[in-house]
């Protein structure tokens, strides 16, 4: 989230998917008019591909991210790939997605994720009803 300056008082505001995953979540301004809520409701650790996933004592407690497992340009879309027009969702960005319309699923999602708002609050709530 980012908040307002003097230069705009719009709040920025998304729930991030390219990092990878761990709990579902869900943002919801409050006292703003024709604001949005942005979420990741469902559990993807249950349906995290096996070269994403991340297990402790055995059990799956997250979801990296396709950057963050393969490290790589076109994943990550860094150096070359550092542009909306060249760096596209992979077929993991394209799997979150379908999961979670509400939530970034790679770093050029702006268009279908990033939300703006002026609201005076925003509650943040942590494995949200489905």
């Amino acid at each position: 989230m980012t908040f307002g300056t003097c230069e705009s008082a719009l709040h920025y505001y998304d729930v991030s998917l390219v990092d990878g995953f761990n709990v579902p979540v869900a943002m919801r301004p409050e006292g703003g008019a024709g604001c949005d809520m942005v979420s990741c409701a469902k559990d993807l650790n249950v349906f995290c591909p096996s070269n994403l996933v991340v297990k402790k004592d055995g059990k799956v407690v997250a979801c990296k991210s396709a950057c963050m497992a393969a490290r790589s340009d076109r994943y990550c879309c860094t150096g070359e790939f550092a542009n909306p027009k060249i760096c596209k969702p992979s077929v993991f960005g394209h799997l979150f997605k379908a999961m979670c319309p509400r939530a970034y699923s790679y770093a050029f999602d702006d268009s279908s994720a990033l939300k703006t708002c002026r609201a005076s609050r925003y509650v943040i709530t942590f494995c949200p009803p489905k």
